[in-house]
C-alpha cells in the first residue's frame, strides 16, 4: 500500500511516491510541489553547483515544511563540496548514486540523515545495505538518463531485491501512472520513485520542448546510447542516431565522451535543443498524455492506483 508503510514511516510523508533526482528538471519548484502533496521531491543536484544547490535548498525550505530531499551523485568531482552544503542547510533526506554507497555516508549517518542508494542490481542492493543505507532504489532499465550495465527490468530486479534485503525497496523506471504503481507494488517494493511523468509536469523546469517531446513519445521513442561511455537512456533525435552509428562502427569510449562533450544534457532538457541535445527520458515516457500541474498528477497517481488495488480485491466474473 501507498500509505503507513516503512517508507512513509522513514520518510515522513503521506504517500510512498518519490519524485527523481533529475538533472535541468527538478529544482525547488518541483520538489517543493511533489512534497506538499504528500509525496517526497527530491532536489537534484546533477546539474548545480554548490551554490546554486544552496540556492534551490533555502527556497525548497522556504515553499514547503514538509519533507523533501536531495539527490547527489558520488562521482561528482566535487561532491564533497555538495554534501557540505547539504549539511550547512540541514538537509535529513538523501538519495545517493552513480557511486559507491559507502562514500561519505558515514558524515550524513552522523547527522541522522535518512539515506537510500540507487541500485540496478542485487549485489549493489546488498552493497547499500551493508554500509547503513536505509532503503534502495531498484532502478530498471526502463528508466530515463544513466542506467546500469546489467540491464535488468523492473520486473526481475525488484521482486530480486525484495527476498535478498531486510531494508524497504523503492522500485523506479518506466512508471507513469496508478497502474505502474499497482504493479511493482505487488513485487515487493514499498514506494516508487517516478521520474519522466515528473518531468513532464507543470513545476517541472525542463525547457517546453523537451516537454513537448515527451508527450508525443511513442513505445518505441527513447534508445539506449553510450553503453561505452556511461550508458544513458534519452529520447531518439539526430544526436542519438550519430553516437549509436558511432558505437556500432567501433568508437571508443574516449571518442564517444568527447561526442557527448560536458554539457549535451543541458543543451536537451533545459534549453530546449531538439536535434542535437541529450533528451534523457524513460520508456514511460509512451504513456505521458498531458503536462499537468503536480498536485493533479499526484490525485491521478492515487486514484489510479486505488482502482487497480479495488479490482484485484474484488474481481468481476463474467
Amino acid at each position: 500500500m501507498l500509505t503507513n508503510n516503512r517508507i512513509t514511516k522513514l520518510l515522513r510523508i503521506d504517500y510512498s511516491i518519490i519524485q527523481a533526482g533529475m538533472v535541468w528538471v527538478s529544482g525547488w519548484k518541483l520538489a517543493s510541489a511533489v512534497s506538499n502533496n504528500g509525496g517526497l521531491g527530491l532536489i537534484g543536484a546533477g546539474s548545480m553547483k554548490p551554490d546554486l544547490l544552496r540556492e534551490h535548498i533555502t527556497k525548497c525550505q522556504t515553499a514547503t515544511h514538509q519533507s523533501f530531499g536531495v539527490n547527489l551523485p558520488l562521482l561528482r568531482s566535487d561532491i564533497v563540496d555538495l554534501i557540505r552544503v547539504t549539511l550547512d542547510e540541514n538537509v535529513k533526506i538523501v538519495f545517493t548514486s552513480a557511486g559507491h554507497p559507502g562514500r561519505h555516508i558515514d558524515k550524513l549517518l552522523e547527522r541522522d540523515i535518512k539515506v537510500v542508494h540507487v541500485v540496478s542490481n542485487v549485489k549493489q542492493g546488498m552493497k547499500a545495505q551493508s554500509v547503513g543505507c536505509h532503503a534502495v532504489v531498484g532502478e530498471g532499465i526502463e528508466a530515463g538518463g544513466h542506467n546500469g550495465t546489467d540491464e535488468l527490468t523492473n520486473f526481475t530486479l525488484v521482486p530480486q531485491l525484495v527476498d535478498a534485503l531486510d531494508i524497504p525497496v523503492i522500485a523506479a523506471g518506466g512508471i507513469s501512472d496508478g497502474r505502474g504503481v499497482a504493479a511493482v507494488m505487488a513485487l515487493g517494493a514499498e514506494g516508487v520513485q517516478i521520474g519522466t511523468r515528473f518531468a513532464a509536469t507543470v513545476e517541472s523546469s525542463a525547457h517546453p520542448n523537451y516537454k513537448q517531446r515527451v508527450l508525443e513519445a511513442k513505445d518505441n521513442d527513447t534508445t539506449l546510447v553510450l553503453k561505452r561511455a556511461g550508458m544513458a537512456r534519452m529520447i531518439k533525435n539526430k544526436f542519438s542516431d550519430e553516437v549509436n552509428k558511432m558505437e556500432f562502427d567501433g568508437a571508443s569510449a574516449e571518442i564517444l565522451r568527447e561526442k557527448l562533450g560536458s554539457k549535451r544534457e543541458r543543451l536537451g532538457i533545459f534549453e530546449g535543443s531538439i536535434d542535437e541535445g541529450m533528451m534523457e527520458a524513460g520508456q514511460g515516457a509512451g504513456l505521458v498524455k498531458d503536462i499537468p500541474d503536480v498536485a493533479t498528477l499526484i490525485r491521478r497517481l492515487i486514484n489510479e492506483y486505488e482502482q487497480v488495488s479495488l479490482k484485484f480485491q474484488h474481481p468481476t466474473t463474467d
